[in-house]
């Protein structure tokens, strides 16, 4: 039985198709989601792609919780369904109060583009679970609203029980994209919901999954073959 996985396209999702992609990649059948169904379509796991959903008016994100979609996702999500937000997702993810904390303007109010240097935190999520704990990767990072805020009260709460998925390598700014590259606090660059089934991150790993594209790296397909083994090994 092939897993399936659903990608959901709000109006002005960039990356939709390159997530299909990459989910094709790893061996599972991607599954078109349109926002104005709340048919999920039976499948195995989401992933709430990039782009920038609704142009991100008001907040990035504020629009698309409220699409017909994310009501069969946030139930669903809450039931154990395993959903993951990339970017664009991760937004729609906090204002739909599936993950905590907010998305701000990045701090020097400049659009970023570049590859992004990130050590991974946590590997007992259901999209992590194929990298190793304290891994460096490269994955690349595109935004504009980039920087993950929260009160201390839920920044310690989310360290204290090991929710931080992944951390910008803050060693300084270079051309190696070291650094953090918005201003998130704590480096905060993804985490995840206490049971680990919902995981959201600003970089774009479905943009490196094969050598000859993207940052030339495979360093993002594990998200997808991690969720693909879960998924078997559930079934």
């Amino acid at each position: 039985m092939t897993a399936r996985i659903g990608v959901v396209t709000f109006p002005g999702s960039l990356d939709d198709r390159d997530t299909q992609r990459a989910i094709r990649l790893a061996g599972a059948e991607p599954v078109a989601l349109w926002h104005k169904d709340k048919d999920l379509k039976q499948v195995d796991a989401v992933v709430l792609p990039g782009g920038f959903s609704y142009g991100d008016y008001l907040r990035a994100g504020a629009i698309s919780r409220f699409s017909p979609v994310m009501e069969s996702v946030v139930d669903q999500a809450k039931a154990g369904l395993p959903v993951l937000g990339i970017c664009n997702g991760f937004q729609v993810l906090t204002e739909a109060h599936l993950l905590p904390g907010a998305m701000l303007g990045n701090d020097h109010l400049h659009f970023i583009c570049r590859d992004q240097k990130l050590r991974v935190e946590n590997t007992d999520t259901a999209w992590t679970a194929d990298y190793t704990a304290g891994q460096e990767i490269h994955i690349p990072l595109k935004n504009m609203d980039g920087r993950y805020v929260a009160d201390e009260r839920t920044l310690d709460m989310l360290e204290a029980e090991g929710r931080v998925a992944f951390r910008y390598v803050a060693r300084g700014e270079d051309a190696d994209g070291y650094g953090n590259p918005n201003g998130s606090l704590r480096d905060i660059a993804g985490i995840t919901n206490e049971a680990g089934n919902v995981v959201g991150l600003m970089p774009h790993p479905e943009h490196a999954v094969e050598p000859l594209i993207g940052s030339g790296r495979t360093d993002g397909l594990p998200f997808f073959t991690s969720i693909l083994k879960k998924l078997v090994a559930a079934s």
